[in-house]
């Protein structure tokens, strides 16, 4: 069974902007609002960013019905922080540790300026599955656009500390047939479902209509997801991220997934930002590496 969370020792009841309650499977949220309205919602739980709405505007983020949220478990849709390592590793959870831990709240949750509302998180992890001591803060801006900024120090007195990272956005699309992906063409990818080999983007817009999985590698611009149902263009912008991932599981994988929709595929897409495979960090004792997206949203141009 879940504790019940003592919002008060986390941060003093006058914080603008910042609601505490037990959410989903009693685990502790934020609910964060900024002056005009924008709306997210943030989980302990692997800091993780379930819901965003820019005042006036669609919500940007899918997340599965079928979610568990429990304890030990990861959040299915939203915003999931993979990290420190990307996919699989023997003996070892998927996509790393740091969505199933819960993080605490950091000391700089406040309005940065006018019109937003700032939570930094905080995750310290001692030396363990082959990685040095580091400690992790998330900073997650709410307002007219979220930004976010994963912050990794290594706190080893010597080695290096070498990791991936990815903020693994699920984004709500009207449907998969409707939308076009740009900023990718000719980068290289990985192509995961067609046997992990290596392969070129050719075509000025990513199109989807089966099963994709790619990682597309030194990749740091910006990506745009073109909607012509929704008549929407959203914009993820990035520093510090030499990875894109590109994901959809359509029919097959869908029903594999205990925790996701047999036919909730086409209102979703992944366009993850991070530093995966040749792109990972490396960081020296002491040195910290900055991850930062910029998720938006615009009426789509003709």
């Amino acid at each position: 069974m879940n504790e019940t969370l003592d919002f008060h020792a986390l941060s003093p009841a006058t914080t603008p902007g910042v609601q505490f309650e037990n959410g989903e499977g009693g685990l502790p949220r934020l609910l964060v609002t900024s002056p005009q309205g924008d709306a997210a919602e943030i989980y302990l739980h692997g800091a993780h960013v379930t819901r965003y709405q820019a005042a006036g505007q669609r919500p940007l983020l899918f997340m599965s019905a079928a979610s568990r949220f429990e304890a030990g478990k990861p959040i299915r849709g939203g915003i999931p922080l993979i990290f420190p390592w990307f996919g699989p590793r023997e003996g070892l959870p998927a996509h790393g540790v740091a969505r199933t831990q819960t993080w605490t709240l950091g000391a700089n949750t406040f309005p940065p300026a006018a019109g937003s509302v700032r939570v930094t998180l905080h995750l310290d992890c001692p030396a363990a599955a082959g990685f040095p001591a580091f400690a992790a803060d998330y900073t997650i801006t709410v307002g007219a656009t979220l930004g976010l900024e994963l912050a990794v120090t290594n706190r080893a007195p010597a080695g290096e500390l070498i990791f991936e990272d990815c903020l693994h956005t699920y984004f709500l699309i009207s449907d998969i047939d409707q939308i076009a992906i740009q900023g990718l063409s000719g980068g290289e990818y990985l192509d995961k479902v067609g046997g992990a080999v290596l392969r070129r983007e050719n075509e000025p817009a990513i199109r989807i209509a089966s099963e994709v999985d790619r990682v597309y590698l030194d990749t740091t611009g910006t990506v745009t997801i073109r909607d012509a149902a929704w008549r929407r263009t959203i914009r993820v912008a990035k520093t510090g991220s030499a990875s894109t991932v590109v994901w959809n599981p359509w029919i097959a994988k869908s029903r594999q997934m205990a925790d996701f929709g047999d036919m909730e595929y086409p209102g979703m897409v992944c366009v993850e930002s991070g530093n995966v495979g040749r792109n990972q960090h490396r960081l020296a004792p002491g040195a910290t590496s900055h991850l930062q997206v910029q998720l938006s949203a615009e009426p789509l141009a003709d």
